[in-house]
């Protein structure tokens, strides 16, 4: 998603997400601009949605109350719609945010798209590929929350069993040490490389993309910036999301394949630094 949208619309079906991950979703769009519209619709009065007063309370969301006109006919999804038309409309707004499972948001995303602005969709993995097409990004609840940081501290303290520093002894362990944590990093990269390989088939498509935006984009010595790659890889699959393989950063996926990728750092204009690579033959 495009960083520094100044006004962006954040729109939900409360029959078609996860309660759950409402926090999470608000402090990942949070991270690309302002929320200035901030909408859940639904029939309050169903007890599947009776949970959600204190949470749309909490994180300051309106709710807009929708009933149910006819039996099993849900409603909520046409009001959303005629909501987001209103505020289109207006043309003030910089991105709209869907927060959906439901193909029947496909059109919804069209138009918003075609009128100009940037549309992100957010749902389950479930989600049918004509809506999460439709849109400009796509971000998989599923990948929300999922990132467990790990403390290096600890582990080196216990892998130290305690020792005195300056002693010949303690520098020897420390020597050991470094060689068995070098040694659990390898293996550590190769378990995730296979783990990778093995759960999420499509791999080879992002293998495909990267490829081709080396040919398209690399400069005279054969390499091209990360963030270009990343940008184009978002417009083929707008669902694209290195945390779906168990990363944070598109560089550390392509470094976890150093048999397809040579990368390097080099400086860009001012303070900004560029990361790069470029395809082994």
């Amino acid at each position: 998603m495009e960083n520094n949208l100044e006004k962006i619309v954040f729109l939900i079906d409360a029959d078609n997400t996860q309660l759950a991950k409402l926090g999470a979703v608000i402090r990942e769009i949070s991270t690309h601009g302002r929320i200035v519209v901030k909408r859940a619709y639904g029939n309050w009065k169903k007890d599947a949605l009776k949970n959600w007063e204190d949470e749309l309370k909490r994180l300051a969301i309106k709710a807009e109350q929708q009933f149910d006109y006819v039996t099993r006919k849900n409603a909520t999804d046409m009001a959303l719609v005629i909501d987001a038309m209103d505020l289109l409309h207006k043309q003030i707004y910089d991105a709209f945010v869907i927060v959906a499972s439901d193909s029947d948001y496909t059109p919804l995303a069209i138009h918003l798209h075609e009128a100009g602005v940037y549309v992100l969709g957010v749902g389950e993995k479930k989600t049918p590929e004509s809506f999460k097409n439709s849109c400009d990004e796509f971000i998989f609840l599923e990948n929300l929350d999922s990132t467990m940081k790990k403390s290096s501290s600890g582990q080196a303290n216990a892998k130290s069993g305690g020792r005195k520093s300056g002693s010949a002894e303690n520098r020897r362990g420390e020597q050991e040490d470094k060689r068995a944590e070098t040694e659990d990093k390898r293996e550590e990269a190769e378990d995730k490389n296979e783990e990778i390989e093995d759960k999420h088939e499509d791999i080879e498509e992002i293998h495909s993309l990267l490829k081709i935006a080396s040919d398209k984009y690399q400069d005279n010595d054969g390499y091209v910036n990360i963030s270009a790659a990343g940008n184009y890889i978002k417009r083929v699959k707008p669902d694209f999301d290195v945390r779906t393989y168990g990363f944070s950063k598109l560089p550390q996926l392509i470094e976890a394949f150093p048999q397809k990728y040579e990368m390097t750092k080099f400086q860009g204009k001012g303070t900004v630094k560029i990361v790069a690579y470029k395809c082994r033959e």
